[in-house]
């Protein structure tokens, strides 16, 4: 074999090795869990309840979740209209979120009765054991 042959091998073999490394890559980048989602759900409208959801992000934010960077969240709003918590709870689960995050009993229970599968954060002004009873 000549120099000249043992040359194009070589770098034959450094553009495999090369084309190899990028695929892994592209191959645990596609493995990776994309990022978690939150389900928000409130039978209440966005509007008045601003200052609120300003709260909870922030206080996602102090625990190290910024929301478009770590974190997405769904909001669901039933706009007073608790006839439509079931169907958005739904929503929710065949969204595949994460956790669902429920504001008040008939949410929290719109939520219970949608999955048992996605853990549920509540946020209730009352005994929640009382309400499951």
């Amino acid at each position: 074999m000549n120099r000249g042959q043992c040359t194009i091998r070589r770098r034959d073999l450094f553009l495999f090795v090369a084309g190899a490394a990028a695929f892994l890559s592209l191959a645990a980048q596609a493995q990776q869990k994309p990022m978690p989602v939150i389900g928000f759900l409130s039978a209440a409208s966005p509007g008045p309840n601003k200052p609120y959801v300003a709260a909870f992000v922030e206080g996602l934010s102090e625990a190290g979740y910024v929301e478009g960077q770590n974190v997405a969240i769904e909001y669901q709003w039933a706009e007073s209209h608790v006839d439509r918590l079931p169907a958005l709870a739904a929503d929710l689960v065949g969204r595949k979120v994460d956790v669902i995050v429920a504001i008040g009993p008939p949410s929290t229970r719109a939520a219970k009765e949608a999955t048992s599968t996605i853990p549920i954060v509540f946020g209730l002004g009352t005994d929640p054991v009382a309400l499951a009873s």
